[in-house]
């Protein structure tokens, strides 16, 4: 058998510095070899190849592979495509050597290149031949260990990343798969990266610096000073007394006695018990004596009823429903048993007695005695179970005949006219009643944020004041977390401060503080006081000389914080309480226009606990949560508080 071997040796250099080596070895049957190779800088491409000039530049035109096996090699030819006929010289020495100079070309980066060749040439006993290729092969690399990195992630990618790479250009269906998982991974990533972003952007509602809270800005609203829905309501005041009514009174010498109460707590508290004392003694037919304003424990304060309400005005307004005498008939001489004297005290009255009790178990033994006391007298009197126009009477009392006297009526006026100007214009203002006084404090049996010797003095006060719900205080934990949870704690000034600026209110704010002395002093008032630096207290709009003819009695300071709260254009509360209650009440009964904001504290407590809370999903709670908690009179509100919603009893529609 003869021997011939030709050799072609072509070299482009196109673009992107890209050699194409093509080298054609021309063998004869049995034993022919077609081996193609592209080379990157690294990798040589050995293929039977047609060349056309091209500027110059021989470059790869057409190329047709020849397929190798032990017992022949033919020609590999396209399918419907007639195979050529060549016969081809074989020589394996020429052979052997001529894919040893291909391989050097490429410089391949091999630990041997000796056994590299040996390894991959088909002279090899090792070598398998590849299975038939055909034109749909895509041009897949036959060495995946000389496969460069791209060559991995390339096949997933779309083929115009690698303009320039035929070789390397996916099928079509895998290019579409390839997209679709590239849209979902930069979707995921996407969503991922907002997350992180909204996350970042929206910390624990406000960022703390020291004792500052620094919160976002909040647009402000149009309905700020004023409540939205007052439009929406048609109910007036019809408490009043009426004019030229007759009177049922019976005459004094056939009243059926006297009654005499210790009116007991704070201010409002007492005013509640003034109440309910004219209602049981319209009940009963009896004569009242002026209530006794009794000593609190907390307010360590002994005022007498003229002390602070206007009694003449008291005594005429009430003259057609019940009688009221300023003192104790002089006839009964011994007057210290009246306070003293078992005999002379009806002390089993449950709270929130029905009419019919007092009627049944109290008006005999004033028949018998003449004149009783009744001690206690706190909620001794129900709601829902008296007649209505009883209900009506207590809203007359409290709304109508209770008023104060009239130099603390002026000097409320006149810190009223002091916070509309403390601009230098007429500006609206917001009175906020914050109830967080160390007893307050400590009779909610609340945890707050504090040091360990705040905490550890906090646990010897109600011990020392409560002894009974104290216990041990093992359970107090548990107990505190619960009545955090279900919006009973009294809000702090820092979360008075977050849920203001969320519902809108700009720093400019003025704002009027009712309070006593705040537990923690300035520094737990600081978080406030510094994101509505325009707070101030009575003692701070008024002279020291102005107060000092209110500083002897307690209960006249507390009634000017009453009357500058009742008269502003936005009141804010903080916890519950009688003096929120009959503030709320008494503006709704005088034309619900004037906004009275009752916080929603287990919102509060939800929301200020959750560390992923955002912002702005903050605001939107609190704005969409309290715009029905803005004081408008409220049918379905239950009956047995008339004080903070005097709808059905003493308003009517007009």
């Amino acid at each position: 058998m003869s021997c011939c071997c030709s050799l072609f040796f072509y070299l482009a250099i196109p673009k992107q510095g890209i050699f194409h080596v093509s080298v054609l070895i021309i063998t004869p049957a049995p034993l022919s070899l077609s081996h193609t190779h592209t080379h990157t800088h690294t990798n040589t491409s050995l293929s039977l190849s047609h060349t056309q000039t091209h500027n110059g530049v021989l470059t790869p035109h057409y190329s047709k592979a020849i397929r190798i096996s032990k017992t022949g090699a033919k020609p590999y030819a396209e399918p419907g495509e007639k195979q050529p006929n060549l016969k081809l010289a074989y020589s394996p020495k020429r052979a052997t050597a001529e894919l040893r100079h291909s391989s050097s070309i490429g410089s391949r980066a091999t630990p041997s290149p000796s056994a590299s060749v040996v390894a991959q040439s088909p002279l090899s006993s090792d070598y398998q031949s590849p299975p038939a290729a055909d034109d749909h092969d895509n041009g897949r690399d036959r060495y995946p260990r000389d496969r460069s990195f791209r060559s991995y992630v390339q096949p997933f990618l779309p083929h115009y990343f690698f303009p320039n790479d035929d070789l390397y250009r996916p099928h079509p269906h895998r290019s579409k798969i390839s997209i679709l998982i590239l849209a979902a991974v930069v979707f995921a990533a996407v969503l991922s990266v907002s997350s992180v972003v909204k996350r970042l952007n929206a910390p624990y509602l406000c960022r703390k610096d020291g004792i500052t809270l620094q919160c976002p800005h909040v647009k402000e609203s149009s309905s700020l000073w004023e409540n939205p829905y007052s439009a929406t309501t048609s109910w007036k005041p019809c408490a009043e007394r009426h004019e030229g009514i007759i009177s049922d009174l019976p005459a004094e010498n056939s009243t059926n006695g006297y009654v005499f109460i210790h009116a007991e707590g704070g201010l409002n508290q007492q005013r509640i018990a003034i109440c309910n004392a004219v209602a049981v003694a319209k009940i009963m037919n009896v004569t009242l004596i002026l209530p006794v304003l009794k000593q609190d424990q907390i307010w360590k304060d002994q005022t007498k009823f003229e002390d602070i309400f206007d009694v003449d005005h008291f005594i005429d307004y009430l003259k057609y429903d019940v009688r009221i005498v300023r003192d104790i008939p002089e006839w009964f001489t011994d007057k210290a048993e009246l306070f003293t004297s078992i005999r002379r005290t009806v002390k089993n009255i449950p709270k929130y007695a029905p009419a019919q009790f007092y009627i049944d178990n109290v008006l005999p033994r004033v028949k018998e005695k003449k004149i009783m006391a009744l001690k206690p007298f706190v909620d001794r009197l129900g709601y829902d179970n008296v007649p209505q126009e009883i209900n009506r009477l207590r809203c007359r009392v409290n709304y109508h005949a209770l008023k104060f006297l009239p130099e603390i009526e002026n000097m409320a006026d006149l810190l009223v006219s002091r916070m509309r100007n403390r601009t230098g214009s007429s500006n609206p203002f917001m009175a906020l009643h914050l109830r967080f006084e160390k007893g307050m404090v400590g009779l909610s049996f609340c945890d707050f944020v504090g040091t360990r010797m705040e905490k550890a003095l906090m646990a010897i006060y109600r011990m020392k004041e409560w002894p009974r719900r104290f216990k041990d205080g093992s359970h107090l934990w548990a107990l505190a977390l619960q009545k955090r949870k279900e919006g009973r704690c009294p809000l702090e000034p820092g979360e008075v401060a977050v849920m203001l600026r969320a519902m809108g209110y700009p720093k400019e704010t003025q704002i009027y503080v009712a309070s006593g002395q705040v537990y923690g002093g300035q520094n737990r008032m600081a978080p406030l006081r510094n994101m509505f630096p325009n707070l101030v207290t009575k003692e701070e709009l008024a002279a020291k000389l102005e107060l000092d003819g209110f500083r002897k009695h307690v209960t006249s300071l507390a009634a000017l914080d009453f009357l500058v709260c009742l008269k502003s254009d936005v009141f804010v509360m903080t916890h519950g309480g009688n003096f929120a209650k009959l503030i709320i009440g008494h503006r709704r009964y005088m034309g619900h226009r004037l906004k009275s904001i009752k916080p929603d504290k287990g919102l509060m407590s939800k929301s200020l606990g959750d560390p992923y809370m955002g912002w702005s999903t903050f605001v939107e709670d609190v704005i969409v949560t309290h715009q029905t908690r803005t004081g408008l009179p409220e049918e379905t509100f239950p009956n047995y508080d008339i004080w903070e919603n005097p709808l059905t009893p003493c308003m009517c529609r007009t």
